[in-house]
């Protein structure tokens, strides 16, 4: 007898399945909406501003038929967290997947670390790190309770290897105000969230819940032509990567294709930890 519980073709099926994305109005998050809405699932869009949200929602469920919802949370203030978590619970009785795919750009973000503050180190990692902590221990004891469950957290190439800091020289990123680089708060941040999914893999896998992270390398988003031709040269594809590339790895960490899967960092960055 065959023991094959499902078609393959079903592997990837994401519908009816409740998926909290934080960080789900940016450049990467509502990408990752929008795909979980076509494939779907009940997408539950997270991010600070409750009106921006709601556009998006409205957005979706004009495209694609789906009901997506809109819940706004300040994910530096443990208040808003717990609150946000409870109306989640509340409105939908469950959740499959969270995705902590948000990240703080402070003010000061891009300084030296000769001049670094600790005030804007404090308030990347309460969103890059804090927030992760908080949002799993919101959310996933109710994952555990019901025996299954995927968690995707959303690391950086930089946490896990060291920026080349020669390919910063003459960039320009418009949107982001001006030249920029990745400071040292970037790389902690995102490698303690590599280090928090492991942990939370053998944590909770016992009782039906994966963690994993999705990492991806460089995303082309604006920045200026220097910067892209000296990053393409480090990659052995030879560009940086299109948003929608991030799309596939997702869905496979939020589906049933990867349900052996844990603990696992899938890195999508054309192979640039490769050399």
């Amino acid at each position: 007898m065959s023991d094959v519980c499902m078609p393959y073709r079903d592997l990837f099926r994401v519908d009816n399945k409740v998926v909290v994305v934080t960080g789900g109005t940016g450049i990467l998050g509502r990408r990752y909406c929008r795909a979980l809405a076509e494939m779907g699932a009940k997408v539950v869009i997270a991010d600070i501003k409750q009106e921006v949200c709601d556009d998006l929602a409205k957005e979706l469920n004009l495209q694609t038929g789906v009901h997506v919802t809109a819940l706004s949370v300040d994910l530096s203030s443990e208040t808003s967290i717990v609150e946000w978590a409870k109306r989640i619970l509340d409105t939908h009785g469950r959740i499959d997947v969270l995705m902590n795919n948000a990240a703080a750009k402070a003010d000061g973000f891009f300084a030296p670390l000769e001049k670094y503050s600790l005030k804007t180190w404090n308030e990347v990692m309460a969103v890059n790190v804090n927030a992760v902590f908080l949002t799993v221990r919101e959310l996933g004891p109710s994952m555990a309770e019901r025996g299954c469950g995927s968690i995707i957290n959303v690391a950086s190439i930089y946490g896990v290897v060291a920026p080349d800091q020669r390919i910063y020289e003459g960039s320009m990123y418009e949107e982001m105000g001006g030249p920029i680089n990745t400071p040292m708060i970037y790389s902690a941040s995102k490698g303690a969230v590599i280090a928090m999914t492991k942990y939370l893999a053998s944590y909770w896998g016992g009782k039906g819940v994966r963690v994993n992270c999705m990492t991806p390398g460089g995303v082309a988003s604006g920045q200026n032509e220097e910067f892209n031709a000296k990053y393409s040269l480090h990659v052995p594809m030879g560009r940086m990567a299109k948003a929608d590339e991030m799309i596939g790895a997702m869905l496979y960490l939020a589906s049933n294709a990867s349900s052996y899967v844990n603990g696992q960092n899938i890195i999508v960055d054309g192979g640039w930890t490769a050399w």
